[in-house]
């Protein structure tokens, strides 16, 4: 598990509980798109974000939209229906408690019952297309179609109302991968352009306006590796080619510490570790065979401080978009529900949330 004095360099307090975050870089934006390249934590960042953003009795909706149950499996709650469920309690400070965390794991058939019913009110007409498997058939042969729905199922709780306010104060969206994300924001840009009247038209032009408003920010989850990074700066660059869209930030997951002195790894990584100052060290602790073992530890140092520079690298690559920047570290025993509460911690003292 993560401890509280692993978190230090990532925040600024002396506990979990006492630490004081600064304000939100995104204030004013309600429902926040989380992507990133498979294996770089997108879920588990979206997750620790919504917690992060449901402090201090705010209401929070977690969407799922790839079917994989990630979210119940992170909450370690039974499988998500197609229902807006309560899955936990958001963060508190200074004695106050947290908000509300509501989760949804999203599907093509239960957005479309939705669609039938808020413009045509044929809910049950719905489900009687869904026992033919007429749902499927039309996802299928229409993939944008499935995408449509969904974009137009997270903008609807966006914007929901009762009683005079907003039901939730803010979304997250646990959305497809990097490679995936420009087509699927846009997608209701594409439709209203083929259905030029009714309540097609109408359902996508209200997504596009949702998408591409200053309510909306799409951020990108990589961590420290040529692949994820490149994948990161190519979202970016489709993202701002097709305009109108609010770029986000940059979570940089698991990070590692280096454990080595800044000085100690440039000499390490030009291969100079100094191998009798080791073996010194080595027979200091009271370890036989210490010049053998001086010996492989150099080269291990050495494959470590190459690794930390080529990290460096990524991380200067990063920077040269401009977008906040927001760094998880690793969480080396597995991601519980004290993981999630400690990374969304994190993310309030950097001002993600």
């Amino acid at each position: 598990m993560l401890t509280v004095a692993g978190l230090e360099k990532y925040r600024g307090g002396d506990s979990l509980t006492g630490m004081s975050a600064r304000d939100s870089d995104w204030e004013g934006v309600r429902l926040h798109v989380v992507t990133g390249k498979g294996g770089t934590g997108k879920t588990t960042v979206a997750a620790a974000l919504a917690l992060a953003l449901s402090y201090h009795g705010r209401k929070v909706l977690l969407l799922e939209v790839e079917g994989r149950q990630g979210i119940a499996r992170l909450f370690d709650c039974p499988p998500l229906p197609y229902g807006e469920r309560k899955i936990g309690i958001g963060l508190g400070e200074d004695g106050r408690p947290g908000g509300d965390l509501y989760a949804l794991a999203l599907d093509p058939e239960g957005a479309l019952l939705d669609y039938l019913e808020m413009f045509y009110g044929l809910r049950h007409a719905g489900q009687a297309l869904t026992r033919l498997g007429l749902v499927d058939f039309a996802t299928t042969i229409a993939p944008g179609l499935s995408d449509v729905l969904q974009t137009g199922k997270a903008t609807e709780a966006t914007r929901r109302r009762a009683r005079g306010r907003e039901v939730y104060d803010a979304v997250v969206m646990d959305a497809p991968p990097t490679g995936r994300i420009s087509r699927f924001l846009n997608v209701s840009v594409e439709v209203s352009g083929l259905a030029k009247v009714g309540p097609i038209r109408v359902h996508a032009d209200s997504v596009a306006r949702v998408i591409r408003s200053p309510q909306t920010a799409v951020h990108f989850v990589t961590t420290l590796e040529e692949m994820p990074v490149q994948e990161t700066l190519d979202g970016l660059a489709e993202l701002r080619a097709l305009g109108g869209m609010q770029l986000g930030g940059i979570f940089i997951n698991m990070v590692r510490p280096h454990g080595v002195a800044e000085a100690g790894l440039g000499a390490a990584a030009a291969g100079r570790a100094d191998e009798a100052e080791i073996a010194l060290g080595l027979k200091a602790a009271g370890l036989p065979d210490s010049q053998a073992l001086a010996a492989d530890l150099a080269i291990e140092l050495t494959d470590h401080a190459r690794g930390v520079a080529l990290q460096e690298r990524e991380r200067r690559e990063l920077a040269t978009v401009g977008q906040p920047r927001y760094e998880l570290p690793a969480i080396t025993d597995g991601i519980d529900l004290g993981g999630l509460y400690a990374l969304a911690e994190v993310l309030r003292a950097q001002g993600a949330a």
